[in-house]
């Protein structure tokens, strides 16, 4: 392709590179294969990779490789460095990536990050789109994640017929703005979380039958998307990741990093910093691959209550 312009896309001509395959990761794929594109993967233990073959996917031998035989290759990785290296590195994307072609960068990532990938690709006269997603594990199976994409508009709304088949993009602005959007939308999840444990921590305090509760809330103001994906998880603690919260105090960090570093002095975020300390006391106290929903363990210490989780949470291969 000479441009992401000169046809649309479609499952018949347009090849997809995949580069991240842990909870999510591996969800989106799946759905982009049944919708009948063809796949090529790089993964760093290819075991993980074995379901998508099964489903018709092919296995490279580097990023580079991925991107040599794709015309869109889409990330979601772990964070910033790992970005860095797979799109930026001597073997990456970008080196790999022939003109015209696009990377798709959906991890949570640093909004400068993703300016610099976009100067990178503009460089070698490529495209590149950072569209990080919301929605968790629930979301990514049921092709309802929330993307908040940046980029050229043009691009971004060419690959819309790819987006629609994972959850409903919003187009946010110039290269950095999808990643600017997520953190925005990191805060906004954790308050809510916080509020979540602390509401149900009361509840039980106060003797009340806390499936009551959640469904009190739900016809209230209090109703949100977090009560729906968590608020029965932590009842019956089941801690299994659909999001790991490691990665929510990188995103909430680099909220934090962004005011710090543009000497924004005058955009305080006093809820982010608490927020961030919450979410860390979970990685002090050693459940750092538990889900979000465990936040309520932190609340509960607090508050001098230590209970166990009801269900086995094994992380291996996640």
């Amino acid at each position: 392709m000479q441009t992401p312009y000169t046809e649309p896309i479609s499952p018949s001509k347009t090849r997809i590179g995949w580069i991240g395959i842990g909870i999510m990761g591996s969800a989106m794929a799946s759905r982009l294969i049944a919708a009948g594109y063809s796949l090529t993967l790089y993964a760093r233990n290819p075991s993980k990779a074995l379901p998508l073959q099964s489903q018709g996917a092919h296995l490279a031998n580097s990023p580079y490789d991925v991107a040599q035989c794709s015309d869109v290759v889409f990330t979601i990785i772990g964070g910033p460095p790992d970005v860095r290296s797979i799109v930026l590195g001597p073997d990456g994307i970008l080196s790999g990536l022939n003109s015209g072609g696009v990377t798709v960068d959906m991890t949570s990532s640093h909004p400068n990050l993703a300016r610099e990938i976009s100067k990178a690709a503009d460089s070698k006269g490529c495209w590149a789109v950072d569209a990080p997603v919301s929605g968790a594990d629930v979301g990514a199976r049921e092709g309802k994640l929330a993307i908040m994409a940046g980029g050229e508009a043009g691009v971004v709304e060419w690959l819309s017929p790819l987006f629609q088949i994972m959850g409903r993009c919003t187009y946010m602005g110039e290269a950095g703005c999808g990643q600017s959007c997520k953190i925005a939308n990191q805060m906004v999840g954790s308050a809510n979380l916080v509020g979540l444990s602390e509401a149900l921590t009361f509840a039980e305090h106060a003797r009340l039958d806390l499936k009551s509760v959640l469904n009190g809330i739900r016809g209230g103001v209090g109703g949100n998307m977090i009560i729906e994906l968590f608020g029965e998880r932590m009842i019956e603690r089941d801690f299994r990741p659909g999001g790991f919260v490691e990665y929510l105090v990188k995103d909430l960090g680099m909220g934090l990093d962004v005011v710090e570093s543009e000497d924004e002095s005058v955009c305080a975020l006093p809820g982010a910093a608490l927020y961030k300390n919450l979410f860390s006391a979970m990685i002090a106290n050693g459940d750092a691959k538990l889900g979000l929903q465990a936040l309520i363990t932190v609340i509960e210490r607090l508050n001098g209550i230590h209970k166990a989780s009801t269900q086995v949470v094994n992380c291996d291969g996640c």
